[in-house]
């Protein structure tokens, strides 16, 4: 690659098992997305016989996340404003720089990565342009410093990504089911590698960056992030990544076939739930998390207040 890399970069480079051979990546049977297909729209026949005929019901890992999480929270969540806040425009504009950062010549310092992030944001047809223009210089100020921060992290845990391992960034993955009433929907911060001239092995991977710490959530989005690939392609990718930045650190799995089943199951029990939600065959279900820290239900949630208290270090 022509970089002297660090400590950091040198294991990511080697998690991400970039040296070895076509030959050695895992082959998947030709027939497996048209079975994974088969089993998705079997179970989900009865919910897409419910929708509306002029509207498609568009899934992604939120709304997976929702369901499986605390459903009061979610369904609360569904029918509130979106609100712009200082962390909501850090995690975009940090986003829009990495993607800057993968293509971009030489060596750039993250201020600079950042500032062209904003700029570009603000001159955008995008939800956060109109916050830009609106912002007092104080609060730019906090979200380029605070996005800084974690690009900065980015480049000093990421090795320069060759252009000969095809990256990626914000990639926008569908698969849609049952005579396309159910779209399933994910988009990836970054992919490598692709599956060109290699028949049914897996050669993808398939990256999530994160600023905060690991949550067993992550390995679901990513699993499902799979499924929606797999379907789509007919090969599956070959790793799942949820890159940490603040920690330097990366959690990794490799997909299976079994891996794959289980995010149909996920996907399918998931969207049921969420139509019986709706339809008001279900009532909302409360299910304390680490997330209850900042929900903003807590205050009168008895079940979240105790469970936030129970996990205090200090008792």
């Amino acid at each position: 690659m022509g970089a002297t890399l660090n400590p950091a970069q040198q294991a990511v480079l080697d998690r991400l098992g970039a040296g070895a051979s076509v030959d050695d990546r895992p082959e998947f049977a030709p027939d497996l997305r048209d079975e994974l297909r088969e089993e998705v729209e079997a179970e989900l026949a009865p919910v897409a016989a419910v929708l509306r005929s002029d509207r498609t019901l568009v899934v992604d890992k939120r709304l997976l996340g929702g369901v499986h999480g605390c459903e009061v929270r979610f369904r609360h969540e569904q029918g509130a404003p979106f609100e712009i806040s200082v962390p909501v425009l850090r995690g975009t504009v940090v986003h829009k720089a990495v993607e800057l950062a993968v293509n971009w010549d030489g060596n750039p310092p993250p201020g600079a990565l950042v500032d062209e992030a904003i700029e570009r944001i603000a001159r955008a047809d995008h939800w956060a342009a109109d916050w830009l223009a609106g912002a007092s210089d104080g609060d730019r100020a906090e979200v380029r410093a605070a996005a800084g921060a974690t690009v900065a992290k980015f480049l000093e845990c990421w090795p320069p990504l060759d252009r000969s391992m095809r990256p990626l960034t914000e990639v926008t993955m569908r698969a849609e089911v049952c005579e396309q009433r159910i779209q399933l929907k994910g988009r990836a911060d970054l992919t490598l590698g692709q599956p060109v001239d290699s028949g049914n092995r897996a050669r993808k991977v398939i990256v999530d960056f994160k600023s905060g710490g690991f949550a067993p959530v992550h390995r679901d989005d990513l699993r499902f992030y799979a499924l929606v690939e797999t379907l789509r392609i007919g090969v599956p990718p070959r790793l799942l990544v949820s890159a940490y930045l603040d920690s330097g650190t990366t959690d990794e799995e490799v997909v299976t076939e079994g891996l794959l089943r289980s995010a149909v199951a996920r996907t399918v029990d998931g969207v049921q739930r969420y139509a019986a939600l709706r339809t008001g065959e279900a009532a909302p279900v409360k299910r304390p998390s680490a997330a209850c820290r900042w929900c903003s239900l807590l205050d009168g949630c008895a079940e979240g207040t105790a469970h936030v208290a129970d996990t205090d270090p200090f008792g």
